[in-house]
């Protein structure tokens, strides 16, 4: 998985809660829960972030 640079991730939120978001071994996760209390999860789409909330993805 590509690494993102500490500068782009110092700027990136979570369009969901607000909050930073970190990379972990499959995406991006958010640092404060959203409405229902659980973390929200990005994918990496070849190394660029998708930050679509998760009800306006589809599977497919």
């Amino acid at each position: 998985m590509v690494k993102l640079t500490a500068d782009l991730m110092a700027v990136l939120r979570c369009p969901v809660t607000g909050s930073a978001l970190e990379q972990d071994e499959t995406g991006l996760v958010s640092t404060a829960p959203d409405a229902s209390g659980n973390l929200v999860h990005y994918v990496l789409e070849e190394g660029i972030p998708v930050l679509l909330a998760p009800s306006a993805v589809r599977d497919g």
